[in-house]
């Protein structure tokens, strides 16, 4: 069991672009560019070492099937969680799934939609990283994935708490540091 004062990696990741075809929002699949996307995030994580110990992911069908692709390419079949509130989440939906994270869970995954993936991941970083957090700020696209780093428990999740260590991006890749 992983105790509170372990440091834990929370990756957040925006579902890859979606289709827009005739069906209810939640209902949307994929388009071919997100599927081509998703696996080039899941072998970025996987390149890197970012392998989550537990995924949280929003029930619509583009954040399912984004979830699945990136998991073929990681190598890796950690625990998930499908969670409503991640659907249309604000800042405080994905605050409580985060906080509600087993003690046992290192690196948890969040897979959500935009405005409320940005927003968390800023929220949570640090703004004197100023290059990763301007370029999150800047711009979220689908399929990007932040990680930030955080010292202390999941239930204390606070403003600026959080070291943004990386930020990929499906069609530019990493930043160089």
């Amino acid at each position: 069991m992983v105790g509170a004062e372990t440091m834990r990696q929370l990756m957040i990741l925006r579902h890859a672009k979606s289709a827009w075809p005739d069906v209810p929002d939640h209902e949307r699949p994929l388009a071919d560019r997100g599927r081509r996307a998703a696996p080039r995030t899941g072998r970025w994580l996987r390149d890197t070492g970012n392998i989550p110990d537990h995924v949280v992911c929003s029930t619509a069908r583009r954040a399912y099937e984004t979830w699945q692709l990136v998991e073929g390419a990681l190598g890796a079949s950690p625990p998930v969680t499908y969670d409503e509130r991640l659907y249309a989440a604000d800042r405080a939906d994905v605050l409580a799934v985060i906080r509600e994270t087993p003690d046992w869970v290192a690196r948890l995954l969040i897979v959500g939609h935009d405005p409320g993936v940005p927003d968390v991941t800023l929220h949570l970083a640090d703004p004197a990283q100023d290059d990763l957090f301007d370029q999150v700020r800047t711009k979220f696209p689908t399929g990007a994935v932040a990680i930030l780093r955080l010292p202390d428990a999941w239930t204390t999740v606070d403003p600026g708490c959080a070291t943004l260590t990386h930020f990929f991006t499906p069609r530019r890749g990493a930043p160089r540091p």
